[in-house]
């Protein structure tokens, strides 16, 4: 079990947007203990960034690898981020 925090930028691409995407990833986040935030892009992607313990995020990219039933998720582009983050948030599109 990986206790240290880590943070992730991910950028999901596929059948993401119009799908409850951001509100599951806002579920699923509460869930795990994330901190961060999620939004839609105008270039159809979603991004992300997630920051918990290494082990929930490795468990919400995991789920994000997934998405919500109606998503269709070609891929998860994840990359380091930096950031401090108290709650998880849905914001605007970017």
């Amino acid at each position: 079990m990986t206790t240290e925090r880590v943070t992730r930028r991910l950028v999901v691409r596929g059948r993401v947007q119009g799908v409850f995407y951001r509100e599951s990833m806002r579920q699923e986040a509460a869930r795990l203990g994330i901190a961060g935030w999620v939004c839609n892009r105008r270039d159809g992607t979603v991004e992300a960034i997630v920051q918990g313990t290494g082990d929930a995020v490795e468990a919400i990219t995991r789920w994000a690898r997934r998405g919500p039933e109606d998503a269709r998720v070609q891929s998860v582009d994840v990359s380091s981020a930096e950031g401090e983050f108290s709650g998880f948030e849905k914001r605007p599109t970017l």
